[in-house]
């Protein structure tokens, strides 16, 4: 199965123009959160990737609620708006997690979520999934410019707990287009250009 991952959008409909374009080569889109900027815009994105025909899998960011993604997507039949949830797509299960975690320092508008609030929402996280995270796993594609670790510490722990075949993250924008190692699973953070992702191979595409 290829993978179109991504993330980081924020309104910039040119890049979500070049990610329908490539998503035509691949079998499911995967994005991980910040459509919106502040929770303002989200459409200007949304209604650009509706167009996307395959599967989509997508979780909120802190730039936009669960709801708010939720109602952009209204009407994209392929669309899967994941936060604490699941779903599979020819055989492969893949679980969300959105918002920021931990808590981010941005203010009321940011939708964050607190170590013990992640924690609960990854409960029912199956092993070996494709697990979909806004916020990377701590110690995983996480510093900032500054050199300080925003991952999650309870995402890393259900990482280190089920090994998924893959994870996909966004919010820290330096690490855009890169990927990791943690333990058995790969942590790919695809940013607005995106990365296609080959999960048979367990490595980007080159084809």
């Amino acid at each position: 199965m290829k993978l179109l991952l991504f993330s980081d959008l924020h309104c910039d409909a040119s890049a979500a123009q070049a990610l329908v374009e490539r998503a035509r080569e691949v079998d499911v889109v995967v994005g991980a959160g910040d459509f919106a900027t502040a929770r303002r815009g989200i459409g200007t994105t949304v209604e650009v990737l509706k167009s996307i025909a395959c599967p989509a899998v997508l979780v909120p960011g802190n730039g936009e609620s669960c709801e708010e993604l939720a109602a952009a997507c209204r009407g994209w039949s392929a669309a899967h708006v994941l936060h604490g949830s699941g779903a599979t797509i020819d055989g492969v299960q893949f679980y969300g997690l959105g918002g920021g975690v931990p808590v981010t320092p941005f203010g009321s508008w940011s939708y964050d979520f607190t170590e013990a609030e992640a924690a609960a929402l990854l409960a029912d996280c199956p092993a070996d999934c494709v697990l979909v995270s806004h916020s990377p796993p701590h110690g995983a594609l996480d510093r900032s410019s500054a050199g300080v670790a925003l991952g999650s510490r309870a995402l890393r722990a259900v990482v280190e707990q089920t090994r998924p075949a893959l994870v996909v993250c966004g919010h820290v924008h330096e690490w855009a287009g890169q990927s990791v190692q943690l333990g058995s699973t790969p942590v790919v953070n695809g940013g607005s250009r995106g990365l296609v992702w080959d999960l048979a191979t367990g490595a980007p595409n080159r084809g």
